[in-house]
């Protein structure tokens, strides 16, 4: 299964490529779709720069950029890195109804995740005062510096390996609309390390006092996360809580059913799990009978039980490199 493909849909809307051979009469309204910058269709003889500098200028041209709701950001703008940021910042006094942004929509066949250089997003909340929704893809290079930021209330990273600082930063963020947040953390080989610590002021629920979805995804210390989760106060004002993706064991499934009341969710996602077979039929018996829908799709088997695995630990999360 692939966790990594162009987004069809983007904050409620149909994502739209925009295409420079397209007559401007038979494009789609502006505010109708999320519009998908991806200039790899133009010639290749010119750098990545001059190419992008030639798309965005023929999209200018084309597209009445008040009415704009959401931009998607593709191929060239994050296969060398940062010219998205410039671009935004630029346009940031004619996108003036702009509300979403999706920064680094590559699949794995464009770039590895890993591989998608991002940058300090601060100076584009910065920009854009009343951005209510911010999706990245990627990890290398992120910061999140930001101190606060009263509009957002969708914040998405998606990453094979989340810098600790970043996820810190974002933990620590004065963001009192956020509603949805959900993090990739990733693998360690890949610029993760992201631990329980560094997300201490997001499980307290402090800064952030309109959350009710948090995913922490994708993680190699499931099992440490979910045992802090057990008596964090952010839960308890949650309706779904999502710690898929990940290395989630008996042991973290053990701590969760232990700690406060999970009753009050509408979804526990624990998809792409190494949960035994019993722990699995506990969590559907003890949750599902008070209305909580338990996803425990994707169980993974774990490799360090075979003695003919040589790694230390068997468990391995949904998207790393």
């Amino acid at each position: 299964m692939s966790y990594v493909h162009h987004v069809e849909q983007f904050h409620g809307l149909p994502t739209y490529t925009f295409s420079p051979y397209v007559n401007p009469g038979d494009l789609p309204a502006a505010e109708s779709v999320a519009w998908r910058l991806q200039c790899g269709q133009l010639p290749a003889e010119t750098d990545y720069g001059a190419r992008g500098d030639a798309y965005a200028a023929r999209f200018t041209e084309s597209v009445d950029l008040g009415k704009i709701r959401a931009m998607v950001f593709g191929e060239p703008w994050y296969g060398d890195g940062g010219l998205a940021d410039e671009t935004l910042l630029d346009l940031a006094p004619r996108l003036t109804g702009l509300e979403a942004v999706f920064l680094g929509d590559l699949e794995d066949d464009e770039a590895m995740i890993s591989t998608i250089y991002l940058q300090d997003v601060a100076p584009v909340l910065a920009a854009f005062p009343g951005l209510r929704e911010l999706a990245v893809r990627g990890g290398e290079g992120l910061a999140f510096p930001v101190t606060g930021h009263e509009e957002l209330r969708v914040l998405r990273v998606q990453s094979g390996g989340l810098p600790p600082e970043a996820a810190a930063q974002i933990a620590a963020a004065d963001l009192p609309s956020l509603e949805r947040l959900e993090l990739w953390l990733g693998d360690d080989d890949y610029g993760g390390g992201t631990t329980v610590e560094h997300l201490a002021p997001l499980l307290t629920g402090r800064g952030k006092p309109a959350l009710r979805h948090l995913g922490l995804q994708n993680s190699p210390i499931q099992d440490e996360l979910a045992a802090a989760l057990a008596s964090a106060p952010v839960v308890a004002r949650l309706t779904s809580l999502s710690l898929s993706m990940g290395t989630l064991g008996d042991e973290g499934a053990e701590a969760l059913l232990l700690g406060q009341p999970l009753t009050h969710l509408r979804e526990l996602d624990l998809s792409h799990h190494f949960l035994s077979h019993a722990m699995m039929l506990r969590l559907w018996t003890e949750l599902e009978p008070h209305g909580v829908r338990v996803d425990l799709t994707s169980r993974q088997e774990d490799e360090g039980d075979d003695p003919d695995w040589d790694e230390e630990d068997g468990r391995y999360v949904a998207v790393g490199e």
